[in-house]
C-alpha cells in the first residue's frame, strides 16, 4: 500500500491517520507545498490524502503552487486512485471536479453533529457510523457536490459536509483526524479566526475541554479508512 500525501502548512499534518498508516505498513511519502516542494507527476502511489490548509482554493497567485497541486489530484482521480479529501483538500477535489468552492453562509469552528443523508446511511464509506455523530470543525469556505458525486453528510451550519466520487473518492468538509495536539497547533496558529464569535464557533478552551471526544473521533476516522481501503477500487475516468 503506497500512500501520497500533501501538506499546506507545517502545523497540519496527519493527524490520527498517521498511526493508522503505519498499522498497515504503508509505503507513505508526502509533498510539503508550503516549502516549495512539487506534487509527483507521475502517480506512483494507490492512495493520495489531501489535508488542510488555511488558504483558499481560488488564492492560486498567492499559492502559485495550487496549480499543481490540482493537475496531481485530478490525474489521481482520472487514474482510478484512491482519494480522501480533508476540509481544503475536500474542495480541492470539488473544484477538479468542476464544482463551486465559496463562502459558507458563517464559519463553522469547533465540535458539531454531522447528519447523514439517505445516501450516506447507505454508503460503505460510512458503513458502521450512527446516522448522527459529533466531529471536529474548522472552516470558512465550503463545496458545491460534484456532478456524478453522491452527498452523503451535512449539518447545521453547512449543506454539504461529505461527497463520494467514483466510489473511493472521498470529500469530508470535517476532522476525524484531529488530535489534541493539532487542535491546540490550529488554535494556536488560526486563533484569530475565533475572534467575534458566532452561533458554531465555539472557544478555545471548549474544544479542549474533553479529551475523550477525540478518542471517539480518532475512531470514527479508523472506521472510515478501514471502509475507504475495502472500498472496490474505482473505475479510471476521461477527466
Amino acid at each position: 500500500m503506497r500512500v501520497h500525501w500533501l501538506q499546506h502548512v507545517p502545523f497540519e499534518g496527519l493527524g490520527s491517520i498517521g498511526p493508522w498508516l503505519e498499522r498497515q505498513g504503508a509505503e507513505v511519502s508526502m509533498t510539503r507545498l508550503y516549502a516549495g516542494e512539487s506534487p509527483p507527476t507521475r502517480n506512483n502511489f494507490d492512495w493520495l490524502i489531501v489535508m488542510g490548509g488555511p488558504m483558499n482554493i481560488y488564492q492560486e497567485a498567492e499559492y502559485p503552487w495550487l496549480i499543481e497541486e490540482k493537475l496531481c489530484i485530478k490525474r489521481a482521480i482520472k487514474q482510478g486512485h484512491k482519494v480522501l479529501g480533508i476540509c481544503l483538500g475536500a474542495q480541492l477535489i470539488a473544484d477538479v471536479l468542476m464544482s463551486r468552492v465559496y463562502k459558507n453562509p458563517q464559519r463553522e469552528i469547533g465540535w458539531f453533529d454531522v447528519e447523514l443523508t439517505s445516501d450516506g446511511v447507505n454508503s460503505d464509506i460510512f458503513g458502521g457510523f450512527s446516522g448522527k455523530f459529533e466531529a471536529f470543525h474548522w472552516h470558512g469556505d465550503t463545496f458545491g457536490v460534484p456532478e456524478g458525486a453522491a452527498a452523503l453528510a451535512s449539518s447545521q451550519a453547512c449543506a454539504h459536509q461529505a461527497f463520494v466520487y467514483n466510489n473511493a473518492v472521498v470529500g469530508l468538509q470535517f476532522h476525524l483526524e484531529t488530535t489534541p495536539e493539532s487542535a491546540r497547533a490550529l488554535i494556536e496558529h488560526c486563533g484569530d479566526e475565533l475572534e467575534g464569535g458566532g452561533d458554531f464557533v465555539q472557544s478555545a478552551e471548549a474544544m479542549l475541554a474533553d479529551a475523550a471526544r477525540f478518542n471517539r473521533l480518532n475512531g470514527l476516522m479508523t472506521r472510515l479508512l478501514d471502509n475507504l481501503q475495502a472500498a472496490e477500487a474505482p473505475a479510471m475516468l476521461a477527466l
